[in-house]
């Protein structure tokens, strides 16, 4: 691709590299006084899990009120994963607001030339706070926060067993520093350390506070009374739902694959289903308890609050339990910004990824964005003041997959053991991906210039497959637990 040229896609992609970067993007906040920032970061949260955006099976109270209250984007993405671990990457690009191959290690540490969003607070002189899932190392951690507490460094656990360190001033996070509050669940303690944190903050400085939930990843574990909220019979089966995977996309027996018998049954997914939407009402409701603090605190008014997944997740559709694959259901996230000169009860249909929070988070208070950040701001889409910064997206897994995605179409390309199929879906007139075009000659064309924006994105970024060569001229991608 043409210098030139490239510039232009990057541009139409709303994907900055550290070479084009620019330090200071603008504001739309006139406010003189900082605001005070929340993240609630949720764990396999699939984009259509929220009532007030149109799930109505589902109970989330807490949530909805910040649909309410703020502005939601209801095209939301990841990038996708380099690990099976699919939050590992995807927390490191929230974190360092880059994609996902300029990341380290696929997201495991966080090297000190990488800027990261709460640190970068944190020398702005806010007073930052992180409690909850640390996936991507404890020197990341340590740069970024001046306050912490319950925090999980690793990946999932026994909800009501979480290996926790207390807030380590020097942090070096020791090993023999982990400890368990038996009997209380992660929704529980990680709210309960914010919660703490704002009923003992007294100071005038600006506060950067990270939640960062384990739910609603398995196990599915929570109190009685939140799976008593939902009958498995009456719940009805993903559009998309499928007994199994009609091909194999190179990772059909990984972990979350077997959390359920093959081939799937309406039955256990309407069981798996009712036990994910009540993990997430009774996390809505812990997320309930630590906004009221907030209320109490008389910061509520001077505070932004972003909502926020790491991925989807499957739980039935297309024969899948897990996110290890791009359809929809686990590459598409909610993502909500609510709070002050947010625009109340409105959505946005804009492409973006998660990696753009860094950035639009940085206009919002009046920080400079850093040069190592890729992503883009957010924030003159909330405003209204454009519509979009992007008009494609890119998906992948491992070797396995490489997806791509504009208004209207989805093209999905497998490499699996020398099988190479294609997927081509009309997401306007097939949303949940079930009609696969790719073989009709009538849309040709089409795979033709998709295959086109995706090489483009394969250049732009870095990717080192080729879609024209054998296995398409790369390993196997080995997880990082693997030698």
């Amino acid at each position: 691709m043409a210098n030139t040229s490239r510039r232009t896609f990057l541009k139409s992609a709303g994907l900055g590299t550290a070479s084009l970067a620019m330090a200071g993007r603008g504001s739309v906040q006139a406010q003189t006084k900082k605001p005070n920032v929340l993240v609630l970061f949720t764990d396999d949260h699939r984009f259509n899990t929220i009532r007030a955006l149109g799930n109505w099976e589902i109970m989330t109270p807490n949530i909805d009120k910040l649909v309410e209250r703020g502005t939601a984007f209801t095209n939301a993405y990841i990038m996708g994963g380099t690990s099976g671990a699919v939050c590992m990457p995807s927390r490191a690009m929230l974190m360092t607001g880059r994609h996902i191959f300029h990341l380290k290690d696929k997201g495991r540490e966080i090297p000190e030339d990488h800027a990261i969003m709460p640190e970068e607070f944190r020398k702005a002189g806010y007073t930052t706070f992180g409690t909850g899932k640390q996936h991507n190392g404890r020197t990341a951690f340590a740069r970024s926060f001046t306050h912490g507490g319950k925090i999980f460094f690793g990946g999932m656990s026994d909800h009501y067993k979480v290996p926790v360190n207390d807030f380590d001033p020097s942090g070096k996070y020791p090993r023999e520093g982990i400890y368990h509050d038996l009997n209380v669940h992660s929704s529980e303690l990680f709210s309960e350390a914010a919660i703490k944190f704002l009923k003992d903050y007294k100071e005038d400085d600006p506060f950067f506070m990270y939640v960062a939930y384990t739910a609603p990843h398995d196990p599915r574990d929570m109190p009685k009374k939140y799976l008593d909220m939902y009958d498995p019979e009456n719940l009805p089966l993903p559009n998309n739902f499928m007994s199994e995977h009609p091909f194999d996309n190179g990772q059909l027996i990984i972990r979350d694959e077997q959390l359920a018998p093959f081939p799937r049954t309406p039955k256990i997914v309407r069981e798996h289903l009712a036990a994910y939407y009540a993990m997430i009402t009774h996390m809505d409701a812990q997320i309930g308890r630590v906004i009221q603090a907030l209320k109490d605190s008389g910061r509520y008014d001077d505070t932004i609050i972003v909502l926020a997944g790491d991925n989807g997740l499957a739980v039935g559709c297309h024969g899948l339990m897990g996110k290890q694959n791009v359809y929809e259901h686990s590459v598409h996230v909610p993502l909500i910004f609510s709070g002050p000169g947010i625009p109340q009860g409105e959505t946005r249909d804009a492409f973006c990824y998660v990696y753009d929070i860094f950035p639009t988070l940085c206009d919002m208070a009046k920080l400079p964005t850093p040069a190592t950040v890729d992503g883009e701001s957010l924030a003159p889409i909330i405003s209204g003041k454009k519509k979009s910064i992007r008009d494609s997206l890119f998906f992948l897994y491992k070797n396995f997959q490489r997806g791509v995605r504009n208004e209207r179409w989805k093209l999905i390309r497998y490499n699996v053991k020398g099988e190479y199929p294609v997927q081509l879906f009309d997401l306007q007139a097939d949303p949940h991906e079930m009609k696969n075009l790719a073989n009709d000659q009538k849309h040709a064309g089409t795979v033709k210039e998709m295959t086109a924006i995706m090489n483009e994105w394969i250049e732009a970024t870095g990717d080192d497959v080729d879609l024209t060569k054998a296995d398409w001229g790369v390993p196997i991608m080995k997880d990082f637990w693997e030698k």
